[in-house]
């Protein structure tokens, strides 16, 4: 059991494998940073009434963020080829461990923008303001004896507060925003320790030495460069061929000319090709030799699950 779950603790080499996959998390949420911003300028409006501002601080927090969580799903090919894996394969290649923490790196990747949006809505208290504002006891606060009904406390984050909570009006949005700047920084320890371990486990983990590592996420990156360029150019000049079938000539500028004169396609590739390259890959070794990707394996002619009998599955691919 031991012996398991240390193997499998090496498939933790799938998050942040990359400088690029650190830049990219930056940029996304440097920008859900400035939409956050605008948000709160443009479409945030405290109804002040009560239930409904509970409601809409915790929409104002949720919504955007589960949408960006969607969208940050949509956008990743793991979580596509993880659906190409179960549809051609059903997965029958990896390993429950394997499966589960693949999908947790899709997860992981797509919580950049929902996280850095919850902590800088935390920061600037708003929302929070205005979904805890109704529940206060004014009592707790100094010289304060007279009870208040909901109604009117959920009226503390507006501008045309009633006269009579003037008095605590500030100190109450002064504390408010103290429980949600609080929490705000919580989350961000809770994330920055969870990467701290994630990275800590990768590297004590890793069956690969760290140039290996570092080779081959430029491998990767390579690969995945070259194949979508040349699979471009492949489209274009097929595009050509088939058109000029059609209509007995086609119009090309020049450099698609010479496009198409400098690389002749007589045909598509056939379907099971593409099923070979596509889908979920672990990294593996054939006869010592390292395979770093479907289309690397694809390409040596290795069939079945490209290991030795001693081999070891060692760490998932982000293709």
């Amino acid at each position: 059991m031991a012996a398991l779950i240390t193997e499998n603790f090496k498939f933790l080499a799938l998050f942040f494998k990359s400088k690029d996959v650190m830049i990219f998390n930056g940029l996304i949420a440097l920008g859900t940073v400035g939409s956050q911003e605008l948000f709160s300028v443009v479409a945030f409006n405290c109804p002040c009434s009560p239930e409904r501002n509970y409601l809409y601080g915790l929409a104002a927090i949720g919504v955007p963020a589960l949408v960006l969580f969607l969208i940050g799903i949509m956008l990743n090919s793991h979580m596509w080829n993880m659906v190409a894996e179960c549809s051609r394969r059903g997965l029958k290649n990896c390993s429950a461990p394997a499966t589960f923490l693949l999908f947790g790196s899709v997860v992981g990747r797509a919580m950049v923008a929902p996280i850095t949006w919850s902590v800088i809505s935390l920061l600037r208290g708003e929302a929070y303001v205005c979904s805890r504002s109704e529940f206060l006891n004014p009592a707790t606060f100094p010289d304060v004896t007279t009870l208040y009904v909901p109604n009117v406390l959920a009226r503390i984050p507006c501008k045309d507060a009633p006269s009579d909570i003037l008095a605590f009006r500030e100190e109450a949005i002064r504390r408010l925003k103290y429980e949600s700047q609080l929490l705000g920084w919580m989350v961000i320890a809770i994330v920055a320790c969870t990467i701290f371990l994630i990275k800590c486990l990768q590297h004590c983990c890793s069956p690969i030495s760290h140039h290996q590592e570092a080779y081959w996420a430029q491998y990767r990156s390579s690969e995945k460069d070259l194949f979508d360029r040349t699979a471009g150019v492949h489209a274009k000049v097929l595009a050509a061929s088939n058109v000029k079938q059609f209509f007995g000539f086609v119009a090309l500028d020049k450099d698609e000319k010479e496009l198409v004169s400098q690389y002749p396609v007589e045909e598509a590739q056939p379907s099971p090709q593409w099923n070979e390259i596509t889908g979920v890959y672990l990294y593996r070794e054939n006869k010592g030799f390292p395979l770093y990707s479907r289309l690397h394996k694809w390409a040596k002619k290795v069939v079945g699950n490209g290991m030795e009998q001693d081999g070891r599955e060692m760490a998932l691919l982000a293709v």
